[in-house]
């Protein structure tokens, strides 16, 4: 297959293409009806999420908020509740900031419009097409890290896929192959190839029902292809918090709502400066963040979670307070109020992941 395959090799392609995924495409369920507002909770829920995981979440979205009208009427509490564990919370931010849109500029529906869409909160070119693609059957073409790889495979493609040579040129193929007639089923086909067979490791060749036109096949360049380009470097960050508890209740506050972790909860704490150790940094936190003079009893426990670029080490400690802290309230300087609550209410509250790790163990412990 040359570079450029000629109108009879495309329309062969796209046949077997389309052949493959009619018998063989998951049951997701935003595909049961491919309603516009189910296929953008289901696009945003995707990013860097696994697709079962997407669809424990999707599923449990629906059932509290079945369309734009009650997901822009929920309180935030309850929209970052069904959201946590998903991580980028910005993302559920700005799919409630864009439901409070919709409801009040277009009648609480999804607009089949391009310029429309990207001037929506959340939404970028990538969100956009694969809402009228998907959603609304429109001829747009997709590319998303599994149509980068059945591309840059089928066509052995040596620029990396991530630079911007290789993104035009990946783009370039995915507009020229895109079905016309059946764009919905098409892009999904093509994503769904990856997704099943033109995996990143053993891949499926002798499965595949484009085997016949891969050039990666015919080199024996698959395990080759994509073109990666250098992984930025891991950073490590080691941070610290105070799990305060007094009289059975535990003290939580809440992120600063223009924060990374905006509008969640967590036990007060932050980075370590340098040469501290982890129990001189929960102190010091909890002086900066609340005014409190606290008293650590014992370590609790160390848990690490990944965000991005980033290991983050946390290390928390159980905590008392002196007496002369009870005498007043928190003068909060890194979050908007705070709450005294008992063990069994923390699982009330949306936590980011760290934190989330901790009230697990003290909800079990």
């Amino acid at each position: 297959m040359s570079q450029q395959p000629d109108t009879d090799t495309l329309r062969k392609m796209r046949a077997l293409l389309l052949k493959w995924f009619a018998l063989y495409q998951r049951p997701l369920p935003w595909r049961q009806d491919y309603h516009p507002y189910q296929v953008w909770i289901a696009e945003i829920m995707g990013q860097q999420t696994q697709m079962e995981r997407v669809v424990q979440y999707f599923t449990r979205w629906m059932e509290l908020f079945p369309d734009v009208a009650s997901l822009a009427r929920a309180p935030e509490q309850t929209v970052l509740k069904a959201w946590e564990g998903l991580g980028y919370y910005s993302r559920a931010h700005n799919i409630r900031r864009t439901a409070k849109i919709l409801l009040a500029e277009h009648a609480g529906q999804i607009p089949a419009d391009r310029h429309a869409l990207l001037a929506l909160p959340g939404i970028g070119p990538y969100t956009a097409a694969a809402i009228l693609s998907i959603g609304f059957n429109q001829p747009c073409p997709l590319v998303d890290a599994n149509v980068e790889r059945v591309f840059a495979r089928l066509h052995d493609l040596e620029k990396p896929v991530k630079v911007a040579a290789g993104k035009k040129a990946v783009q370039k193929l995915a507009t020229l192959y895109l079905d016309q007639d059946s764009p919905r089923a098409f892009n999904q086909a093509l994503m769904e190839l990856g997704a099943l067979v033109c995996t990143p490791r053993k891949p499926l060749c002798q499965v595949c029902p484009l085997q016949g036109q891969c050039l990666a096949y015919c080199r024996d360049t698959v395990t080759l292809r994509p073109v990666l380009a250098k992984r930025p470097e891991r950073i490590d960050i080691t941070m610290a918090c105070g799990i305060i508890e007094n009289n059975g209740l535990v003290y939580i506050q809440q992120r600063l709502p223009n924060d990374i972790w905006g509008g969640l909860w967590e036990f007060p704490g932050g980075r370590l400066e340098a040469d501290e150790t982890p129990a001189q940094g929960a102190l010091r936190e909890i002086l900066e963040e609340t005014g409190w003079q606290a008293r650590l009893e014992k370590p609790y426990q160390t848990v690490t979670h990944y965000y991005t670029r980033y290991r983050v080490t946390l290390h928390s400690f159980l905590c008392s307070m002196v007496e002369s802290g009870l005498a007043h309230e928190p003068r909060l300087t890194a979050a908007t109020r705070f709450a005294w609550v008992n063990r069994q209410e923390l699982q009330r509250y949306p936590f980011p992941a760290g934190h989330r790790q901790l009230v697990a163990s003290l909800n079990t412990g």
